[in-house]
């Protein structure tokens, strides 16, 4: 399925969009983390006014995109679980990394590469010095 916006508490999503494919790397610290928990947390305005009208097609431009677009949760899940900072941490120092973010309302955190090669290589450091977490690489969209 095409990856869609959402907005709210989870309630309302966009259409479908269609979006370049990112290459990432996917990292779960194996805890556990309620949503309404990061939800109770959460301080701050209910959605973004921010336009999503005009998503970009490229690879580079949505990668721009995206860091102009954070997730207002993320400060509510490390609240929650600590750890997710480590892990965020973690992925801004793998080498080539372009983007870090929370997924949705966490524990489940990415990075985004400029290529497959890129993420699969940051993918097997980052498994070498966490064995405790589960770490793929991916594609998106």
């Amino acid at each position: 399925p095409r990856p869609r916006i959402m907005r709210g508490v989870g309630g309302v999503l966009s259409q479908p969009l269609d979006v370049p494919a990112l290459s990432a790397v996917l990292v779960n610290p194996g805890v556990p983390l309620a949503t309404r928990d990061v939800f109770a947390k959460f301080v701050g305005t209910q959605g973004s006014k921010k336009n999503i009208a005009d998503v970009p097609r490229t690879h580079d431009a949505m990668i721009e995109f995206l860091a102009s677009h954070g997730n207002d949760l993320t400060q509510g899940a490390i609240d929650c679980q600590p750890v997710i900072a480590d892990v965020l941490d973690r992925l801004r120092a793998l080498p080539d990394v372009r983007l870090v973010r929370m997924s949705g309302s966490g524990a489940t955190c990415f990075a985004l590469f400029a290529s497959p090669g890129e993420a699969a290589a940051a993918a097997w450091l980052l498994k070498a010095a966490h064995k405790d977490w589960w770490v793929c690489p991916a594609t998106i969209g």
